[in-house]
């Protein structure tokens, strides 16, 4: 494995999802109980950002594209280094962390329309979630990053 700083950043989008009296969507790791995200992903080869956020909702919550309209993005890449002891165990030891591109879309749909149960499940809960409560339980290598987000995105 290559010292932390030789390792490049995967790129990655995240997602910034509210609801029409907004609240964000958070999940709780199915891996490590106690902590939230928002959801997010890899770009795979040839993906645009665009299609890897609207890929990974649906492939993490069951929200079909069609019930969510894009109302903003990250003006750039956000990046963030993972935690030392997690450098050997997250993708194989080829990322120093992630370089996110985020998007807040607006959920169009009913609670009814989110299905964590999906094929490769991510979560085991979820809920909505204000602002400061997302960035109190996001784990502590993820904050400034979700702050940033939330700042740029929320105003």
């Amino acid at each position: 494995m290559q010292p932390q700083s030789n390792l490049p950043y995967r790129p990655c989008v995240g997602i910034l999802l509210i609801n029409s009296d907004d609240k964000i969507f958070v999940g709780e790791r199915r891996d490590t109980p106690g902590a939230w995200q928002m959801p997010q992903g890899g770009i795979d080869e040839g993906e645009t950002p665009e299609a890897a956020a609207r890929r990974e909702l649906k492939e993490e919550t069951g929200i079909k594209p069609a019930l969510v309209t894009i109302e903003a993005k990250t003006t750039d890449w956000v990046l963030y280094d993972l935690p030392p002891h997690l450098i050997g165990k997250l993708w194989r030891g080829r990322f120093a962390g992630q370089k996110q591109l985020w998007y807040k879309m607006r959920f169009d749909g009913d609670d009814a329309d989110i299905n964590i149960k999906t094929k490769h499940p991510e979560f085991g809960r979820w809920k909505w979630s204000d602002p400061t409560d997302v960035l109190a339980e996001i784990v502590e290598f993820k904050r400034g990053v979700y702050s940033a987000v939330l700042e740029e995105l929320l105003g």
